[in-house]
């Protein structure tokens, strides 16, 4: 649990101070180095909030990891710097689905001059941490926005080739057990999404890199590039160059790819117009 592992990582130097310098390029640079997948869940292997076996993943095993890794590094990163990150329970697409979705993404809040939103962890939303008010938000080549709804809740508006396209939090300290309780759901239920596919994304510098089950996108200022994985070899592949992983993916790789045909027959039907 070495502060300056992490910062190696991720590529920071320089002096590291409780400021919105600092918070916005550790912000910027872990996005860039640390990749935002969920394979663990795919491979069975229980996923939680002990920060040794986080640090122990995604700095010294060079894997990446999900909302609850991702944020749960960064919070403990800022905290030894001596920021006070504040850990909000977020409820992913909770505009449609409802309160029950709250605890499904972990999400910060720093308080400097006013309070930022600060999320390495939904996978394609913010690069940078900005304040939490109202309105339109441009990074790079993306468009996010932040409203405040009448029930006190706010709301991320992700950019329009987002995963998901929003999630709701309220600024106070996340219940450990409502955090729990759903990252337990997340890694164990059919109806889960994360259980469904395999996800892997990451920013570049002029690039958002996302491996969907088989399909490969790197979303650019000039357009979208797409391509289908063809084997497990290129799979594995891609993983590794792209994503900086290599794990033994030969166990879901065959599930993956079932989904991945049954998307492109659902494709294929509602072309037809059936």
């Amino acid at each position: 649990m070495d502060l300056d592992r992490y910062f190696r990582r991720i590529g920071f130097d320089g002096d590291a101070k409780p400021d919105l310098a600092t918070l916005t390029r550790l912000h910027r640079l872990h996005l860039e180095a640390i990749p935002y997948e969920n394979l663990d869940v795919q491979l069975g292997r229980p996923v939680g909030f002990d920060i040794e076996a986080i640090f122990d993943k995604l700095v010294l095993s060079r894997r990446g990891g999900w909302c609850y890794e991702m944020n749960g590094l960064f919070a403990w990163a800022l905290e030894r710097i001596g920021f006070r990150p504040i850990r909000m329970a977020g409820g992913v697409l909770r505009e449609r689905l409802g309160d029950r979705t709250v605890g499904g993404h972990l999400v910060l809040c720093v308080h400097l001059d006013r309070a930022y939103l600060a999320d390495v962890g939904f996978g394609d939303g913010l690069i940078e941490p900005v304040p939490i008010t109202p309105g339109p938000i441009q990074q790079r080549f993306l468009g996010f926005t932040l409203a405040q709804l009448d029930d006190g809740w706010w709301r991320f508006q992700n950019h329009p080739q987002g995963g998901a396209t929003s999630f709701d939090f309220q600024i106070a300290e996340a219940s450990p057990a409502v955090l729990a309780e759903r990252c337990q759901w997340l890694q164990s239920s059919p109806d889960s999404g994360f259980v469904q596919n395999a996800v892997c994304q990451r920013f570049s510098r002029d690039a958002l890199l996302v491996l969907r089950g088989r399909v490969l996108k790197a979303i650019r200022a000039e357009g979208t590039q797409q391509m289908v994985i063809g084997n497990l070899a290129d799979y594995r592949e891609t993983l590794r160059t792209v994503f900086g992983i290599e794990v033994d993916v030969t166990p879901f790789w065959d599930r993956i790819s079932a989904r991945h045909e049954e998307w492109l027959r659902a494709q294929k039907h509602v072309a037809s117009g059936g």
